[in-house]
């Protein structure tokens, strides 16, 4: 089959389907139908989408968060934002978080109970070079990447350059 011959049978096709709409619907429930949809696309960014609110946790802490032996560090690779300019849960100025993280749970000593942990790399500078640590407790192989600290992850920003990582808390591990 040639393309034209193609081109021409859906042409016939669309043709076909838009005289027909036109003569079954009214230009009413058209409008009303087109408004639906267009007040349905503007609800779309109030959605909760990535849009979690940034919760506090007061947690009791022992330990040095420039430290790699930081119990909130238990799966981390990477330099730490700590040691950076940033703290141990923000990025330093100038770097911005990669919008994708991977997880861990790591115990607080503290209480002992175990927490959610997202690590987030810091992007956009060049590398810190301060404070290297590279922990992979519970972390899997490349192919599982939301549990895999040897990736990248920068992937979502303006630049892929990596900077540092944060370990920031999430929530208590209820399992």
């Amino acid at each position: 089959m040639k393309p034209d011959a193609l081109i021409q049978i859906v042409d016939k096709w669309v043709t076909a389907r838009t005289v027909k709409s036109a003569r079954q619907l009214s230009r009413r429930h058209f409008l009303s139908r087109f408004g639906k949809l267009m007040v349905g696309i503007s609800l779309v960014p109030v959605l909760p989408v990535a849009r979690a609110a940034e919760t506090r946790l007061q947690l009791p802490e022992i330990g040095d968060p420039q430290d790699c032996d930081y119990w909130r560090y238990c799966a981390i690779d990477g330099y730490l934002c700590s040691c950076c300019g940033g703290s141990e849960s923000k990025c330093p100025p100038g770097a911005e978080p990669s919008p994708v993280t991977w997880i861990g749970t790591c115990e607080n000593p503290a209480d002992g109970k175990r927490y959610i942990i997202s690590y987030n790399d810091c992007c956009g500078k060049g590398e810190c070079g301060r404070c290297f640590c590279n922990r992979n407790e519970g972390d899997k192989p490349a192919y599982y990447p939301p549990k895999n600290n040897d990736i990248n992850w920068c992937v979502g920003t303006k630049t892929n350059a990596y900077h540092c990582s944060t370990a920031v808390v999430v929530g208590v591990d209820e399992s």
